[in-house]
């Protein structure tokens, strides 16, 4: 019997296989990597990057990869929900194992409650394991672990990676759900993901490596007891594929396979340089050596703006650090400009009040200020948007463009929380022509999804609406009440950006 709840709250260590890198089969080579020799071969030295605005399609790239895999599949989320698209890329796990694919999955506990049997039955396939990260002892009563184990676990694993055969890797802001790939009726996410292949995804599997036998990683057979009831992958997914929508992306994924869209060329990739950065898994211990952090790794890899800076983040905290730096870029001249979620679009309040008090600040140091609209058809940070949808959406990818050359794409949020509790991952691609693709569709984008935030004569904050001409000027935040703003100004007060 536990003596208290502390003790019923320690997790024991991991228990880890023997094996734990799937090693490439030196003996024969993918068609995955077969397709690609010619486009590595042309490019020696760099790695191809596809970018993949589109919620449909990024979905369609991930189904399409996993179909192509002969060897192997790592993968990383930190969110994987029970719907939609959640079904249709467990189910593309199941087939790739039943071909015999090795095939890793390693989650973090956060966003799984409710899940133990789907995820226990994916794990009894012979060929898949299923590990958690920095998992909850307690499965149904979880706020109990939270209270007994708070500062274990408000760090977690927000990276996100899908690498098929040492040879691919999908990497991004998206999580596994059906809000990322445009299948929801409510609120859907704005994203961006980037479809990588060359040294960099080599680069991802050994990251990989490194997340799945840390020691915060533990197999689910050690963190929850066999259900009660038999979950069939195979049943659930045929039950959605029946779904007008499950339908239409079974029918997409199959017209053209992955292998075929590279050789055919239909598939772009920009060859470049390309760097990951990736936080070390101890961060989520608190343990991780000074230099060993996405934050630290960032400014040498991205440089120092000269011209123009584009930060693009949905959860924006700039801390009075934050401030300071996108002050200094200003004041040498340096165009700084901001794209983030409004009050009324972001789907964590909490965080826009860390935001909220300082865009007085950053507006006076000559920061050009956007927040994304609530109610906007879904568009993509890459390309135009279009009018694919009436429900209401939320800004989710990030991304940064200094000068004309360096972009990243990746999981980090411009707050504290990414930078010092949170692990993270992503890109940064020295391609000129990727920075002018991104810069100039959210640029062209601005105006019908965005309101930009000015200062007036008063000092007073106005939020301007440029789809209408003249512009609309709003002096309070649109499409919010007095209760909202009230809670955001109040949440403010409090000593909460650490946490934020």
């Amino acid at each position: 019997m536990c003596m208290g709840l502390a003790a019923c709250s320690r997790l024991p260590p991991p228990v880890h296989e023997s094996a734990e890198t799937v090693e490439p089969n030196v003996s024969s080579v993918s068609a995955l990597a077969r397709a690609l020799a010619p486009l590595q071969q042309a490019n020696a030295g760099q790695s191809g990057v596809a970018l993949l605005p589109g919620g449909r399609e990024a979905l369609a790239a991930r189904l399409g990869l996993i179909n192509a895999a002969q060897r192997s599949i790592d993968v990383q989320y930190y969110i994987w929900n029970d719907d939609v698209a959640g079904l249709l890329m467990f189910d593309a796990l199941k087939r790739a194992a039943d071909r015999g694919v090795t095939v890793r999955l390693l989650l973090d506990d956060n966003n799984t409650k409710g899940m133990d049997a789907l995820l226990w039955e994916v794990d009894q396939h012979e060929n898949i394991q299923v590990r958690l990260f920095n998992p909850f002892v307690h499965r149904h009563f979880r706020f109990w672990s939270y209270l007994t184990d708070f500062k274990r676990l408000n760090r977690r694993m927000h990276n996100k990676s899908l690498t098929v055969d040492n040879t691919a890797s999908i990497l991004g802001g998206r999580n596994i759900g059906d809000a990322y790939f445009e299948l929801g009726q409510e609120t859907l996410f704005v994203d961006l993901d980037v479809l990588a292949v060359g040294p960099v995804a080599n680069e991802v599997t050994d990251d990989f490596d490194k997340y799945w036998s840390s020691e915060s990683s533990y197999p689910v057979w050690q963190v929850m007891s066999a259900p009660g009831e038999k979950v069939s992958i195979t049943e659930r997914a045929n039950e959605v594929r029946r779904l007008e929508v499950g339908r239409a992306y079974h029918d997409s994924v199959s017209e053209q396979s992955l292998i075929d869209a590279i050789q055919s060329g239909s598939l772009v990739f920009h060859w470049a340089p390309v760097h990951l950065v990736s936080d070390d898994p101890k961060k989520a211990l608190g343990l991780a050596q000074p230099g060993k952090l996405v934050i630290d790794a960032l400014p040498q890899l991205l440089g120092t703006p000269h011209e123009r800076l584009m930060v693009v983040s949905p959860y924006l905290v700039p801390t009075s650090n934050g401030t300071q730096f996108f002050t200094q870029l200003a004041d040498r001249g340096v165009e700084v400009r901001i794209l983030t979620n409004s009050l009324a679009a972001t789907d964590v309040a909490v965080v826009h009040s860390g935001y909220a008090k300082w865009r007085k600040a950053l507006l006076k140091a000559g920061v050009t200020l956007f927040e994304m609209k609530p109610a906007y058809s879904v568009g993509q940070v890459g390309r135009p948007a279009f009018s694919g949808s009436s429900s209401a959406s939320s800004l989710h990818a990030k991304t940064f463009a200094v000068d004309s050359s360096h972009l990243f794409v990746g999981s980090f949020n411009f707050d504290p929380r990414s930078a010092r509790l949170n692990t993270e991952m992503g890109l940064v691609i020295e391609s000129p022509e990727m920075v002018s693709q991104v810069w100039d569709n959210v640029q062209n984008g601005l105006a019908q999804s965005s309101y930009q935030v000015t200062l007036g004569p008063a000092g007073n904050l106005i939020w301007l609406d440029h789809s209408n001409d003249p512009p609309i000027a709003y002096e309070s935040e649109p499409e919010t009440n007095v209760f909202s703003r009230s809670a955001v100004w109040l949440m403010s007060k409090l000593p909460l950006d650490w946490l934020l």
